[in-house]
């Protein structure tokens, strides 16, 4: 074959290609055309809605700081840009004002919304697919029955080509697996079975929790075992990983309730978890929750021995730690949380220990009255040698660990 018709051949099959990405961004861009839709809805399928909306913790990613509920515009920092979340109240013009309930279904379990906008898998419908009708139709009740805010998100950032949603169809294709994720744990009772459907589908929690690839999928290969989003961690929480860390099952009842436990407290997104989500569930959903996650014959805590830490770690503690965690490290109430006993501590990953103390935790206020004051950053306060003296200290000390943590492993997370 001559080259000249090589060339045309090549030619030809960009000229297409540009075409189909042409054509498909313009169909994306289209929207509702129809009239913004007028249903009934039953005052129990409302209710129903409204507590589904919390256990699928919408409002964390669907309400930016001082926005409107729902309204959107909150921001994502992903490796491919800045995404910012849709507005989900009833608007015409930038809501889901205009779509039915079919549509509605579409786009929590394909991703696809009206007419045929894909959406970027930010938004957890990977985890979704397996959400019965029943209850799509009971959120999509409570969303439009709550005030339409008129109000636009931002532009997204993203850089390209991924700005290109019609890439969007490739990832499907390659990534969505409507097939119900490998199980955290084992077990077959009714609370196991109700868990298995919070924490696989309706509340996403491998989205945080389990390792993704390169392009945002889900590694079904380490369920659970934790990931990375954003500067903290989400650890591991199998049945295995509990236990490591001290985790009985009325402690984790009692940290999915009030964030609080003799563990330590939630902070990070797992803090917006807790203040918008799972404070919300009835007894029956924690206790489904936490047999899930440790299965019906949950593991028995692991014991620890504490030892005694590195001395230069320990001026800094006594220094900087523990007017607010004690010098014994048992913590003062709605000050701060005992480092005796704390999961943080005692994670075999030290990255949110060094996490914390570099950037610092905000004041959080918990259910029953209950707070925390802030912690500074120490990031400037502290050298890397000298934050993993702290942390090897606070290890060995209170979490059975080795004192591991090298002053390199402290600059790779400032």
């Amino acid at each position: 074959m001559k080259k000249s018709r090589i060339w045309r051949i090549l030619g030809i099959l960009v000229i297409v290609a540009i075409a189909v990405v042409v054509i498909l961004t313009w169909v994306e861009r289209l929207r509702p055309s129809h009239p913004p839709q007028v249903a009934q809805f039953t005052t129990e399928q409302i209710n129903q809605g409204r507590y589904l909306a919390a256990v699928g913790d919408c409002a964390s990613c669907h309400t930016t700081t001082n926005g409107a509920l729902l309204a959107g515009g909150y921001q994502m920092a992903t490796p491919f840009g800045t995404l910012y979340s849709s507005n989900i109240t009833p608007s015409a013009d930038f809501g889901i004002g205009r779509w039915t309930a079919d549509e509605f279904y579409r786009s929590m379990t394909e991703g696809v919304s009206p007419i045929y906008h894909n959406i970027y898998p930010a938004m957890p419908y990977a985890y979704f697919t397996n959400i019965t009708r029943q209850d799509s139709d009971a959120l999509y009740a409570y969303l439009m029955s709550i005030p339409a805010i008129d109000v636009p998100p931002p532009q997204n950032g993203l850089n390209f080509p991924f700005n290109l949603r019609a890439m969007l169809i490739g990832w499907n294709i390659l990534f969505l697996d409507k097939t119900p994720l490998p199980s955290a744990s084992k077990g077959d009772s009714p609370e196991w079975q109700r868990g298995k459907y919070i924490v696989d589908t309706l509340g996403h929690c491998a989205m945080c929790h389990t390792p993704m690839g390169p392009f945002g999928e889900i590694k079904r290969d380490q369920m659970f075992k934790g990931g990375i989003m954003g500067s903290f961690a989400a650890p591991d929480i199998t049945p295995e990983g509990l236990a490591n860390r001290g985790w009985t099952f009325k402690d984790l009842q009692q940290y999915l309730s009030t964030g609080l436990a003799p563990q330590g407290s939630a902070f990070s997104d797992m803090y917006l978890v807790i203040h918008n989500s799972t404070q919300y569930f009835t007894d029956q959903d924690i206790t489904a929750v936490a047999t899930y996650l440790m299965g019906d014959q949950p593991l028995a805590p692991k014991t620890i021995t504490e030892g005694d830490g590195n001395p230069a770690g320990r001026d800094t503690y006594l220094t900087l730690c523990s007017g607010c965690h004690s010098s014994d490290g048992l913590g003062k109430p709605n000050v701060a949380v005992a480092m005796v006993g704390n999961s943080t501590v005692r994670n075999a990953d030290a990255h949110n220990l060094i996490t914390a103390i570099l950037e610092g935790l905000p004041w959080q206020t918990f259910p029953n009255d209950e707070r925390l004051q802030a912690m500074p950053a120490f990031a400037k306060d502290l050298s890397d040698e000298a934050i993993a003296n702290l942390v090897n200290f606070l290890r060995v000390q209170w979490g059975g660990l080795p004192a591991d943590v090298t002053p390199d492993m402290v600059k790779a997370l400032r």
